[in-house]
């Protein structure tokens, strides 16, 4: 399911997106996900309302030499708690860019996820990777529909972040998903790990692109996912040993 220029089943998203006016709404966000540093889940306080911008993100807030793990397509009870073990033995926050049925089918593991400190993005109901082909009420049902999913199995918390399947971002979709206080979120670093060609290939992948960027793209769900939780078990502790931090995409 190759998109954009045969960048693997996901494709990359190039450059921050121009022409589109900023938007003005606000939406609603729980404070209790944004900042979370501990394993521990906060207490949920009154929803905060911020403005977030629909230019596509790829930066990092933790500065100009640290990357963003981002895990895409799940949850997955199997394969979502091999990577959070992962992630909690290497000190390391991970943003979880959900499907809204799996998210709906296992609120558990999305719970887990918030729990962890980790945070959550809307990765549509269907990953519909044409979706930038298709009518904005479909774009609409698939990031709001998604967006209740989420929310709902995770006992309130929100996404702080909207990817489209295979970057298939369009104006209308990244205004819509700001609108909801979800950051429209690219990647720089394609693992292509989805097509799974065995733990040496990824690490060797994701080394050859960090110069590209800090975003980094990993799966949790979609098939047998053991070539990613160990390929995260060498690239984790390696990308310490160079100096990396670990950050959030920029919000």
């Amino acid at each position: 399911m190759a998109r954009h220029a045969g960048r693997g089943w996901y494709g990359r998203v190039i450059g921050a997106a121009v022409g589109v006016t900023a938007v003005t709404a606000a939406a609603s966000v729980w404070t209790a996900q944004a900042g979370q540093t501990t394993s521990a889940p906060a207490h949920h306080t009154a929803p905060k309302t911020v403005a977030v911008s629909p230019v596509i993100a790829h930066s990092s807030d933790a500065g100009a030499h640290a990357v963003n793990i981002t895990i895409d397509d799940g949850p997955d009870p199997t394969w979502t708690p091999q990577v959070l073990q992962v992630l909690r033995e290497n000190g390391v926050k991970a943003t979880f860019c959900m499907v809204g049925p799996q998210a709906r089918a296992h609120p558990d593991m999305v719970k887990q996820v918030v729990a962890a400190g980790h945070r959550l993005c809307d990765h549509t109901v269907s990953h519909d990777t044409g979706m930038d082909h298709k009518s904005e009420s479909y774009q609409s049902q698939q990031i709001l529909d998604a967006e209740k999913q989420i929310t709902e199995a995770s006992g309130g918390v929100r996404p702080m972040y909207y990817r489209a399947p295979g970057g298939a971002f369009t104006p209308y979709s990244r205004t819509l998903a700001a609108s909801h206080g979800m950051r429209p979120l690219g990647w720089n670093a394609d693992s292509k790990d989805f097509e799974r060609p065995g733990t040496d290939a990824i690490v060797a992948t994701v080394k050859s692109e960090l110069a590209n960027g800090p975003t980094l793209l990993f799966h949790d769900a979609g098939g047998d996912r053991s070539q990613t939780v160990a390929a995260l078990r060498i690239l984790l502790p390696w990308l310490k040993q160079q100096g990396y931090a670990f950050g959030f995409p920029v919000r």
